[in-house]
């Protein structure tokens, strides 16, 4: 059975979740299927064009979300006789169930996210990324599914070249190249980003190690910032920060050791480097095979016990690292290993598929209808409320770290 599907980001910016919903369709298009994706412009999308996607355009000024945008969706279904609108996180999700109410085509999203609306439909399939996610958000609601963040293990693999990366920015071979690949936003990111600036302009004075960050977003002046702080501290270029790049295979590539959560940490692990998992409140743990377990269902990401745990912690790993180039490539080894066995991308989008299929064969609860608009209007109620007060979060559904509410 072919499954005509219609993918739809939340965003076309560069970002694990974006590039999650393009890699899996292309995935899934590759086993037969056939695929779309439609999104504001942005960066992704020459990724789609040069991964033979097809780009349906969407202005970029409309509300999120919108009725307009719900008749869109419903008018593309009954044009290109689609199956499946895939909506990625919750406002993508909340327009793909619309769409579905009257139309011919069922609605799946996703959710990437470290925490799940509490207003998305339960009839509503849903997939997250890991299993803790999946368990908390089961009780009452239909299906809810795993998909482990996919990692493309041929086109991400070790042997990639970086010569032109090292060159552009200036990055000759010789010290420990610890890399963080991702957005430059205040939650989730920022405060380990920081801590490994401020940590690495530190043992720069004593170890020949560099920190390369390579992203952007809102973030980005006050980490550039801080790096020209460290390097001044340490009278050398001992941070780069490198901006965003389409293509970040070759910052992987260069790196002796990846910092990271997330689809940046799995992919980290494709090209078989030593991976120090980055979350919040001062985490930095190692993955080795006794950590496995925990991120396996966490997910790659944690809370620590406090900020000022951080700075030191990483430094402990940072050290062992650099005095150990065996343990390095050991664990490069493993955690190649690991991501091929678990997390490669082909084996996602057959599940993703699976889930179309069964998605196609169930309709949505109507009754959900009312009850999804209400939660919605009172979660726009509650954002307005607290921007007023300067209190809000960019993405407060990431910003709502486990065991935190």
């Amino acid at each position: 059975m072919t499954v005509r599907i219609l993918v739809y980001p939340h965003a076309m910016e560069i970002g694990g979740s974006q590039l999650n919903a393009v890699e899996l369709a292309a995935a899934v298009q590759r086993l037969g299927h056939e695929v779309s994706v439609i999104g504001e412009p942005g960066p992704l999308a020459g990724y789609l064009t040069d991964a033979g996607l097809e780009h349906l355009p969407l202005s970029p000024g409309r509300r999120r979300p919108s009725a307009a945008t719900v008749r869109l969706l419903r008018d593309l279904a009954v044009r290109r006789g689609l199956d499946v609108v895939h909506g990625y996180e919750w406002p993508p999700g909340v327009e793909a169930f619309y769409a579905s109410l009257r139309g011919p085509a069922a609605a799946v999203c996703t959710v990437m996210s470290m925490a799940v609306a509490p207003f998305l439909p339960p009839s509503l399939p849903l997939v997250v990324g890991t299993r803790e996610i999946q368990d908390q958000a089961a009780p009452g609601r239909r299906h809810v599914h795993l998909i482990e963040p996919p990692v493309d293990v041929v086109a991400n693999a070790p042997g990639h070249a970086a010569g032109d990366f090292r060159r552009d920015f200036d990055l000759p071979e010789g010290p420990l190249d610890l890399v963080v690949v991702g957005r430059l936003v205040s939650e989730l990111k920022l405060e380990g980003v920081l801590t490994a600036i401020d940590v690495v302009g530190r043992l720069a004075s004593e170890l020949d190690v560099r920190l390369i960050v390579v992203g952007d977003g809102p973030a980005r002046a006050e980490v550039e910032q801080r790096a020209a702080a460290a390097n001044a501290a340490a009278g050398r270029r001992a941070v780069v920060v490198t901006g965003q790049l389409l293509d970040p295979r070759p910052a992987y590539a260069a790196a002796t050791v990846c910092l990271g959560m997330g689809g940046s940490a799995l992919r980290s692990l494709a090209f078989a480097k030593p991976l120090i998992v980055q979350g919040e409140h001062g985490f930095f743990e190692l993955l080795t095979p006794d950590s496995e377990k925990t991120f396996l269902s966490q997910g790659w990401y944690g809370l620590g016990a406090g900020r000022e745990e951080g700075a030191p912690r990483l430094e402990t790993l940072l050290r062992r690292l650099y005095a150990g180039p065996g343990l390095r490539r050991e664990l490069g080894e493993y955690g190649r290993r690991l991501v091929v066995e678990r997390f490669s991308l082909e084996r996602a989008a057959r599940v993703q598929v699976e889930i179309y299929e069964r998605a196609v064969t169930e309709r949505p609860a109507t009754l959900d209808a009312l009850g999804t608009a209400a939660g919605v209007l009172n979660y726009k109620l509650r954002r307005r409320y607290d921007r007023l007060r300067g209190t809000h979060a960019r993405d407060d559904f990431n910003a709502v770290a486990r065991g935190r509410g």
